[in-house]
């Protein structure tokens, strides 16, 4: 089993959800985020519902790359070692562009692929030193297509990072580091709590169980839930765009 698991966007969302379906699995834990108050309670909570783990949580801002490594670092050598890292962290900010938002696409454009490098960067300096581990990469099924909208920025950012874990992939297959990508269909949480009347959307908690179940199996990517997002990414990447901008 990999026992410690670090966690990045462990304060709310799907990085909250998994946190806890981690813990009851029996994984010790390092949790971190920026809102180091909810860090905290979940700590608290997770330790008192399972006091035989660990859990430790840490501040972390992950578009402060220095701060990224110095956190895995840390959490590496109060651990002893890091088993798996879930590059989680991420934003859904976008807006249509050319409307006055390149803020925003820019915020989450930085916050859901470069900083994502950086975690992914910091975890596989330590993997590599370990010559083990299991990196989690979180895109979306949103990758697989270009998206209208709101989601175009999110989608690209999306697809990078799902090309980026290939890429780590494919350079690690001869050693015992493994990596997976998952993509997660419509789960609810904190970054889509406003969006009403989705198709397919379950709730967080049978979300992040089928989360927690798929990455236990390492596999190199998997769709959550599998039915019916599985049939639904091979028909997205073979449809027409504007039946696939329909979905959105």
């Amino acid at each position: 089993m990999r026992k410690t698991i670090l966690i990045t966007g462990a304060s709310s969302g799907l990085g909250r959800g998994m946190a806890r379906e981690f813990a009851r699995r029996g994984h010790d834990l390092a949790l971190c985020a920026r809102r180091t108050e909810r860090l905290a309670e979940l700590q608290a909570e997770l330790l008192q519902a399972h006091p035989a783990i660990k859990v430790s949580s840490r501040a972390l801002d992950v578009l402060n790359y220095e701060q990224v490594f110095e956190v895995f670092r840390a959490f590496r050598d109060e651990f002893g070692t890091l088993d798996r890292v879930i590059v989680n962290a991420g934003l859904g900010k976008g807006r249509p562009l050319g409307t006055g938002y390149f803020w925003a696409n820019r915020e989450t454009a930085e916050t859901n692929f470069v900083a994502a490098l950086a975690q992914c960067e910091a975890a596989l300096e330590i993997f590599r030193a370990q010559n083990a581990g299991h990196l989690v990469v979180i895109s979306s099924m949103s990758a697989l297509r270009g998206m209208p909208r709101n989601m175009t920025t999110y989608a690209a950012t999306k697809a990078g990072v799902a090309a980026l874990a290939e890429g780590i992939r494919a350079d690690l297959l001869a050693t015992p580091i493994k990596v997976s990508t998952i993509y997660p269909g419509y789960i609810r949480s904190e970054i889509n709590e406003k969006v009403k009347h989705t198709p397919f959307m379950i709730d967080t908690e049978t979300g992040c169980r089928l989360l927690a179940r798929a990455i236990e199996r390492e596999p190199s990517s998997a769709c959550v839930p599998r039915w019916p997002w599985a049939p639904l990414g091979i028909a997205m990447r073979l449809l027409p765009l504007r039946i696939v901008a329909r979905m959105n």
